[in-house]
């Protein structure tokens, strides 16, 4: 038995009575148990319930709560239970064992993108909800035709996070596919499936036709439309088109645009994730720069 389960036995506070997340409105220091009268472990494992915004507030506004709200031992529990293999892929080593780094500064230095395996993926945590999000690069995803330099070009972009994005230059049957575990997605979440794309100068075709997106978990499929591309820049005839299905593309803050192909629901099975967009309507096309697609929690 942990000293914090002694501890609230003898108080008759049954940690297992503290089930749900807590908002920092509940004013959990009055409305639970004196704080001041309970052992650092204890408190970690009540703050362990709220989440990183919170544990940061309750170190601001009490100086009770400020050593175990800042304490390792509560911010190892925001991280996912596989977060040393996540960094151990990493492209630019992160250590988790610097004396001078607390596990709450390497929270927040996974909230922002790492690159993973040879630079064909990154990964984050969701700084309000330690939640993983996961983008694919162009090179990790399966599109017809991209080793054939007739059809899709390769090359560096500035703006990309990857080394490289693809262009295609034309092709009349357009289609991009994607995979992942869910055993590597946060459980029991429910994530959103994005392109994230940009259109060239010299893009053509794009708008011809409304693509078929799918996204599929075992043998559960979702399926929509969408256009990679649409003249119509104003807004509410963007939400009529959503409204009635028809996923179209939107400003991301980082420049790019993305376009939803779909969702799904994280259970606790290790399942396979397949994500599609296709378009075989024989119109040639061009002009679409594919950077990856991002599975992040909704």
């Amino acid at each position: 038995m942990s000293l914090c389960q002694h501890y609230l036995n003898q108080n008759k506070t049954p940690i297992a009575s503290i089930k749900q997340p807590i908002s920092l409105t509940h004013n959990i220091a009055v409305s639970l148990i004196n704080m001041e009268t309970l052992p650092e472990e204890c408190v970690c494992k009540i703050l362990s319930y709220t989440s990183p915004p919170d544990a940061c507030r309750f170190s601001m506004v009490s100086s009770t709560l400020r050593s175990p709200a800042d304490s390792d031992l509560l911010w190892r529990c925001f991280f996912p239970s596989d977060y040393s293999d996540i960094v151990a892929r990493a492209v630019h080593p992160l250590s988790l064992n610097s004396s001078s780094s607390s596990y709450k500064h390497l929270f927040y230095a996974l909230c922002n993108p790492l690159l993973l395996d040879a630079g064909n993926m990154t990964f984050k945590l969701d700084k309000f909800s330690a939640k993983k999000s996961f983008i694919l690069s162009a090179r990790g995803l399966s599109i017809t035709w991209s080793c054939d330099p007739l059809y899709w070009s390769w090359k560096p972009m500035p703006q990309s996070r990857f080394k490289e994005v693809a262009e295609l230059r034309t092709v009349s049957w357009l289609e991009i596919q994607g995979k992942i575990r869910t055993g590597s997605l946060t459980p029991n979440t429910s994530y959103a499936v994005h392109l994230i794309m940009k259109t060239s100068h010299r893009e053509y075709g794009l708008d011809s036709g409304p693509c078929e997106v799918s996204v599929s978990v075992g043998n559960k499929v979702q399926s929509g439309r969408a256009y990679l591309c649409q003249r119509d820049e104003d807004k509410h005839e963007k939400e009529n088109l959503v409204h009635k299905g028809i996923q179209v593309p939107w400003k991301r803050e980082d420049g790019w645009m993305e376009l939803e192909l779909g969702e799904f629901f994280s259970g606790e099975a290790d399942e396979q994730v397949k994500m599609s967009l296709m378009e075989v309507g024989y119109q040639l096309k061009g002009g679409l720069i594919v950077e990856g697609i991002e599975i992040r929690p909704k």
